[in-house]
Order: structure tokens, then sequence, then C-alpha cells
């Protein structure tokens, strides 16, 4: 087509600061995918570890057994509050048997389950921060790229009207200038739009894991509840 516009040549013959934005804004783009891909496939790891972890533990009522699966599952989130659950009841006992303290269920009666509820938000804070580690990446990428494809294109089309100031000079002369800042733009949308759509995807999911393991939590309390009123009665 006559007069149409390459805009592989378009760029290629752009000005510096034009180039080093597109260049930031493709480094942005492919450092986003990475950590969509990494985070998508290990999100997804998470809630079906979860899943097996959890189901498990609604049908065995025997804490060693589920503290073995547990050590064995080091990418559910509910297995890593168990074993800090875990860990925390072990040393309580410890600390009543070799104090001639009382039972663990004298214990409880007296202090409540303070301490067991610390461990397992520990344990789910720990979990969290390994969710959201470069997460808040893609917030920014998605809230920069855009300004960056701006000022680009301003840049861009600052310069390419710069020609005409003398006087001299056509539309058709700094088309090719207006085209490649305007490029900067649609770059900068490219790069913004996935890191903005699955950082909102990926924060519902996390949402989700969180409810999940706030009922986790829950539900040891109850099945540590219930043994200890076992073994006392």
């Amino acid at each position: 087509m006559h007069g149409s516009l390459n805009i592989w040549q378009i760029l290629w013959q752009s000005g510096l600061v034009v180039k080093i934005v597109l260049l930031l804004l493709v480094m942005a783009s492919v450092l986003s995918w990475t950590i969509i891909l990494q985070k998508y496939q290990e999100l997804k790891a998470i809630k079906e570890a979860n899943d097996e972890f959890n189901q498990f533990f609604k049908t065995s009522n025997s804490l060693a057994e589920i503290h073995r699966i547990a050590s064995e599952n080091h990418i559910s989130t509910m297995s890593l509050m168990f074993r800090r659950g875990y860990e925390e009841l072990n040393k309580v006992g410890e600390k009543l048997s070799s104090g001639n303290k009382g039972t663990l269920a004298q214990h409880f009666s007296e202090h409540g389950f303070q301490s067991l509820e610390r461990a397992l938000k520990t344990g789910y804070n720990s979990a969290n921060e390994k969710m959201e580690l470069r997460v808040s990446t893609l917030a920014s990428i998605g809230s920069i790229s855009p300004f960056i494809g701006l000022f680009g294109t301003v840049w861009g089309i600052i310069d390419a009207f710069s020609g005409l100031s003398s006087g001299g000079g056509s539309i058709e002369a700094v088309a090719p200038g207006i085209a490649e800042a305007l490029v900067a733009t649609a770059v900068g949308l490219a790069a913004a739009i996935p890191a903005v759509w699955f950082f909102n995807l990926f924060n519902n999911q996390m949402t989700q894991i969180n409810s999940q393991m706030e009922s986790f939590s829950q539900d040891f309390l109850n099945l540590i509840e219930r043994l200890i009123l076992i073994r006392k009665e």
C-alpha cells in the first residue's frame, strides 16, 4: 500500500530516548510474564497440595501420622501451619513433663489455646510471605508501564515537531516520528494490561487460600481439643 509505514523501520530509526523507553518496556513485559508463569504454577500446586493434605487431615485422628504426612508435603500451606502448631504442642508437653506441672488438658483448660493460635498464625504469615513474593512486582509494572510509555510518546512527539519550529516541513515529514511515539504508548499498555489482570487474579486466589487456612486453623484447634478431652476422660 502506497504511503504505508513500516513499523519495524520506524522503530529502528527512532530516537535514542524512545529506543531506551521501548527497551525498558520490553524488559518489564518479559519480567512480568516470567512472574506470571511461575506464580500461576506455584498457586496451582499450593491449592492441589492443600486439598490433598486437608482431606487426609479430616480423615485421621492420629497427630503423629498427620505430622508425618505434613513433613513430606512442603508445598501445602496448611501442612506448614500444622507443623508449627504440632511443634508448639510438643514444646508445651515437654515443658510440662520436665517441670511436673500437670497435663496438657490441665494446661489448656487454665490458659486456653493462645500458644497454639500464635504458632498457627506464624505458619499462616510465613505461607503468605511465600505466596505474595514477587506479586507486588506485577502491580508495579502494571502501574508504571503506561507512564513510561507515555513519556516515550511525549518525547517522540516533541522530537517530531521540533523540525517544524523553523516553519519548514510538513505533516508527512513528522508522521514517522509521531508513529514511533504512539508505539511507545501501545507497548506500555501491552506490558501493563497482563500484569494488572494477573495481579488481580493472583490476589483473588490468595484470598481463597487464606480463607481455607483460617478454616484449617479452627479445625486444628478443634482436633486438639477433642483429643485432649478424650485423654482427660
